[in-house]
This record gives structure tokens, sequence and C-alpha cells, in this order.
């Protein structure tokens, strides 16, 4: 099943690397943003199957970037999981308050990322 990705994240190295295991441990379409803004237009254009978004960055958190995929009827239903280094359970209970669908924590293996992320799309969809 070839699903498209959204990636946002401002590091390039994290975008290229996850990009290139996904589209060829997994062959999905990959589509990649270096920034918040840029991120929420791609998301409403491309409508993927589910936007990687990281949580620290500049301009725009992910957070807030998540509350605008929220707020627009043309994002809302695209599942979203969140990359993070921050792992704290303080950070994880504000998560699990909002429609995350999951959260990663980074460092995480790229190799095996394409099934962490079948696993949680296959629970979001029941």
């Amino acid at each position: 099943m070839n699903k498209r990705i959204l990636i946002i994240d401002d590091e390039a190295d994290i975008r290229e690397a996850t990009q290139l295991c996904l589209e060829v441990a997994k062959g999905w379409e990959v589509i990649t943003a270096a920034s918040s803004a840029e991120g929420l237009e791609k998301a409403a254009i491309a409508q993927p199957d589910v936007v990687l978004l990281d949580v620290m960055m500049p301009d725009m958190d992910g957070l807030e970037t998540f509350e605008h995929l929220q707020a627009n009827p043309v994002t809302r239903q695209i599942p979203v999981i969140l990359l993070t280094a921050k792992a704290q359970a303080t950070d994880r209970r504000q998560f699990t308050q909002l429609a995350i669908a999951a959260v990663i924590t980074k460092p995480y293996d790229p190799l095996t990322l394409g099934d962490q992320i079948l696993a949680i799309l296959g629970k979001a969809s029941h």
C-alpha cells in the first residue's frame, strides 16, 4: 500500500535520512518541508496520509503547527505523529491531551520508522 508522507522538520539531515529510508524501505512518496509555514501549505495541497512533525522548530513550533493543521478543515483529518527529543512525562501528558496519533522519540531508527508508522496508522483507523 503506497503512502504519502509529509515530513516537517527544520533539520535537513533528519529530513533527508528519514525521506530516504521511507522511500527505499517502503516505496512511499515522501514530501518534505523545512519550516512550519511550508509544511502547512504542503499539507493542504498534497493531502498526505500522515504528517511527521518535529516539535522543536524556530518560528512556529510543532504544537502550534499542529493547532493550525487542526484548525483547517482541509488538513484536520490528517493523522499527525510528533517527532521529539523531549520525552519527559509532563511533555507526554501534554501530547496525549491533544488529538495526536502518536509520539516518536528522537533519535529513532529510520530503518524501522516505516513499520512504526504503519502500526500507528493501523491503530488510528480502528
